[in-house]
């Protein structure tokens, strides 16, 4: 059972390893919303994740014997970096199965606590089950990510440090992938304060807890599509289901582009890094149609690698027309180009990329293509730029910016 007295007890237990992570108002999430918004930043832990909570603390409730044969766990990277930490703090063995897609960062800072890694399969279920298999040929002690109380309830403490510190918290928004984070932080939550609202948040692609609620029963996705790798599960946990059933009020989803939007405005706004499955509390927001309320977005983790980094900075970009790509068509003359890029500094854009194809036609004379990337304030900026070329007589089409 998760009861007051167990959070309690992991409360006391994880404050050992955790760092405090106090709340962070948002000015500007608020202004966009209306609402007064705080972020619980839990990409600032020790690991880069709350995970070490549920980790920690499940490890502290085994037995000696237990511990002694050794851990093995399956994580997309998180889980697996909070399993490995405690494992080293207790000096005990941790094996720690992955996805072949987990994000190098991830893989080599589990590596970096003393745990021997081992890749397979190509999402978080299909190493789950090679966990286990392994677990029953050497005996080891399986820690499960999610689909365990003890791990719900070292998540919850999440929620014990939210209400001390805002006690009048309307909506605490938690991610979901396989459900003990958000069934931890909401039974919580309503064991302390039965009118908060807690609102799940899912990728719209890996869906799993909310077709299992609408279903009424634990379901499998056939499969899972989205760029947080953290919650790409196919499969919410059957323990903790009945719990999320009760306490969670509702669940949001939110698509990938969302996601990188979210990760610009962290980024410019708050000079925050936060992985794609912490962020989809942050591209909730606008989702939520309330107004004055104070709402806590929790930023379940900022383990992020610079590739994947970059290229969400880059889309982010193009999505919001300051990088943009137009095919403009002109004589083969001396000065064209000239005169083309005189048009657009003139409007204050910034070109970063040319690409010029004389052989778009057999009469250079009459077309050659030039392929202008540039870089604007926005999509008014764009439009500004845009509108300018045709005036100076040049045709032109949009094209897609591949930097």
């Amino acid at each position: 059972m998760l009861t007051v007295e167990k959070f309690e007890e992991a409360s006391e237990v994880v404050h050992q390893v955790i760092q405090q992570t106090k709340l962070v108002y948002s000015d500007y999430f608020s202004r966009q919303t209306g609402n007064k918004v705080y972020f619980k930043p839990e990409n600032m832990q020790l690991t880069g994740a709350y995970k070490l909570r549920g980790a920690y603390y499940k490890i502290s409730t085994l037995s000696e014997e237990e511990r002694q044969k050794g851990l093995i766990t399956a994580s997309a990277g998180n889980h697996a970096q909070g399993v490995a930490y405690a494992a080293k703090c207790y000096g005990v063995k941790a094996v720690i199965v992955m996805p072949t897609t987990t994000p190098l960062i991830k893989v080599e800072r589990t590596k970096s606590y003393g745990a021997e890694v081992i890749l397979y399969g190509d999402v978080y279920d299909e190493a789950c089950a090679h966990a286990l298999e392994l677990a029953d040929q050497e005996g080891y002690t399986f820690i499960h990510p999610f689909n365990d109380l003890a791990v719900a309830t070292g998540q919850g403490t999440i929620a014990m440090e939210i209400i001390q510190e805002l006690p009048l918290v309307d909506y605490i928004l938690v991610p979901i992938g396989g459900g003990g984070l958000a069934a931890g932080v909401s039974t919580l939550a309503k064991l302390l304060n039965f009118h908060i609202k807690v609102i799940g948040v899912e990728p719209s692609g890996a869906n799993c807890m909310q077709v299992s609620l609408k279903n009424e029963e634990v379901t499998t996705l056939p499969h899972v599509s989205t760029i947080a790798d953290g919650t790409a599960v196919q499969t919410p946990g059957d323990l903790i289901f009945p719990y999320v059933q009760e306490n969670i009020d509702d669940i949001i989803t939110v698509n990938d582009d969302e996601l990188i939007a979210a990760f610009l405005d962290m980024v410019e706004n708050h000079k925050m890094i936060v992985e794609n499955s912490g962020l989809l509390t942050v591209a909730a927001l606008k989702h939520l149609n309330v107004k004055n309320k104070k709402i806590v977005s929790i930023l379940s983790g900022g383990n992020m690698d610079v590739i994947t980094m970059s290229s969400v900075v880059q889309h982010g970009l193009i999505q919001r027309d300051r990088i943009f790509t137009v095919s403009v068509r002109l004589p083969d003359r001396a000065g064209e180009l000239v005169r083309v890029a005189t048009v657009i500094a003139n409007q204050q854009g910034n070109i970063i990329k040319l690409d010029h194809n004389q052989f778009v036609s057999t009469n250079r004379n009459a077309a050659v293509e030039l392929k202008i990337t540039m870089e604007a304030f926005g999509t008014e900026h764009k439009q500004q730029i845009m509108k300018a070329l045709k005036a100076a007589g040049y045709e032109m089409q949009m094209v897609t910016a591949n930097l």
